[in-house]
């Protein structure tokens, strides 16, 4: 630990530096909050991250309540030594809407064709079928008739999409597989809306399985 460093901390007027966390696997920004020399301290000697919390006025750990909490991996402060970077990996959802990401509202949207993957990817299209569950047009919306025939056919098309992946895998039709992945994905996104989840939350659990050395049959 780089206690030079720490000792040259710029802190702002009331003693805190405002502290961004990053998942260390995906890169996405989680949150945003604050942070004071004691919560630093505690993030530092427990490797999970505390913040002050600026309305209660009081010490709290991410994570204390629900769980989801922030596992610390590094921590970096700016060139100007007034701001710090926590990279965490998370035990869930960060933001209290059960997002992965509390960065959820975009003010500028690249709707072309070819925008690239980003990391509320998955989000956006869930957020969109919520849309069409609530306000879509039948005769217009394939995702709105979905959900007018219930989950029991929202379940029932992931697995008609499932059985055709399989399909298509094994007359290794790469193009094939590709489109039939494609339809699956895009179902189980649906059944997430339907079942009240958030991308946040499976990721979540891959997170936590990967790099275990798999898991035992009975465990599945």
């Amino acid at each position: 630990m780089n206690n030079v460093l720490l000792s040259k901390i710029k802190w702002n007027e009331d003693g805190l530096m405002p502290a961004i966390c990053q998942d260390v696997s995906t890169g996405q920004i989680l949150m945003l909050a604050w942070v004071n020399s004691e919560s630093l301290s505690l993030t530092l000697e427990k490797r999970r991250v505390h913040f002050w919390s600026r309305s209660r006025k009081k010490i709290w750990e991410k994570g204390e309540t629900s769980g989801n909490f922030l596992n610390l991996e590094s921590v970096t402060l700016d060139c100007d030594l007034d701001s710090i970077l926590f990279l965490v990996s998370p035990n869930g959802p960060t933001c209290h809407t059960n997002r992965m990401s509390c960065f959820f509202n975009e003010i500028i949207h690249d709707d072309s064709d070819d925008f690239l993957f980003n990391h509320n990817f998955l989000e956006s299209i869930c957020k969109l079928i919520e849309e069409r569950k609530k306000t879509g047009n039948l005769d217009e919306s394939y995702v709105a008739r979905l959900f007018s025939k219930g989950k029991g056919r929202i379940a029932k098309k992931v697995g008609e999409e499932a059985s055709e992946v399989v399909i298509a895998m094994m007359d290794s039709d790469r193009n094939e597989i590709i489109e039939e992945m494609s339809d699956l994905w895009f179902h189980l996104l649906v059944a997430m809306v339907a079942s009240e989840l958030s991308p946040g939350e499976i990721l979540s659990k891959l997170s936590q399985r990967f790099g275990k050395g798999g898991r035992n049959e009975s465990e599945r």
